[in-house]
């Protein structure tokens, strides 16, 4: 979990959280499927389980898997929207604003950010 950006700043079960979140939204973790256990993903992460298992309770209270008894926690299905529509909303409201003053700062435009993606 070693990390030097802007973000190793945030608590560990939160890094968690969106690492868990990206690959529920990239079908790593696909609806339906089971989770890995919280040791399993604590051990391949380097994190303390207890971390771990704050991040996927996170995940159990806003219902975006379900836990079953003796055999483990699975996304449920339509985690990926719910997901998806929450993340939207989140960058918008928290990141974006960040983002375009600093675009209007340095006198970049979408296209010219188009322009670069596409080079």
């Amino acid at each position: 979990m070693a990390n030097t950006g802007p973000t190793s700043q945030r608590p560990v079960y939160l890094r968690l959280r969106d690492l868990i979140a990206a690959n529920i939204l990239d079908g790593v973790f696909a609806e339906g499927e089971m989770l890995p256990s919280v040791r399993a993903f604590a051990a391949e992460h380097g994190a303390n389980p207890l971390t771990v298992a704050k991040a996927f309770q996170q995940f159990q209270t806003d219902g975006l898997i379900a836990v079953r008894r003796g055999v483990g926690m699975y996304v449920r299905e339509g985690a990926a929207a719910k997901l998806r529509a929450a993340e939207r909303k989140g960058f918008l409201q928290d990141e974006w604003p960040a983002i375009r003053e600093r675009l209007d700062r340095l006198g970049l435009s979408a296209r010219e950010l188009l322009d670069s993606a596409d080079a």
